[in-house]
């Protein structure tokens, strides 16, 4: 199984552009990234964009003078990656503390909790759903 590289939180917002609308030109990543935040610089943004080619999680072609980007890897498995490393590096790999620190500190509503409740029922031994078809 090939391993998913790691990326930074700066990364992290150029992959998001690029998994919501590739393939895409620099020009365009740089126009999107810019208005939702005035401080990117263009510069900046190709530097990043070369990092990403380099760690093999972007590929590129050129199509005249623009540069069309590509994931080389899906979202989710990005998602996965952070979440397993996270989950390692803070609460030493037990799932039990993590949830038991985020529902402790963030309000849930109703419908939330209900939410939580029938994903944790999907997943129970003898529950219904998820387990059942394991």
């Amino acid at each position: 199984m090939k391993k998913t590289p790691r990326i930074s939180e700066t990364e992290w917002e150029i992959m998001k552009v690029v998994w919501a609308q590739a393939p895409c030109a620099a020009d365009q990543i740089i126009e999107l990234l810019t208005r939702a935040d005035p401080t990117w610089h263009p510069k900046t943004v190709k530097a990043f964009l070369n990092r990403l080619v380099k760690k093999r999680v972007l590929a590129f072609r050129r199509e005249g003078r623009a540069y069309l980007y590509r994931p080389l890897v899906r979202e989710s498995e990005c998602v996965a990656a952070a979440s397993e490393s996270f989950l390692d590096r803070v609460f030493g790999g037990s799932l039990k503390p993590m949830l038991a620190h985020f529902v402790e500190r963030r309000k849930l509503s109703a419908a939330e909790v209900k939410e939580l409740k029938e994903l944790l029922e999907n997943r129970e031994p003898g529950g219904r759903g998820l387990s059942k078809s394991r």
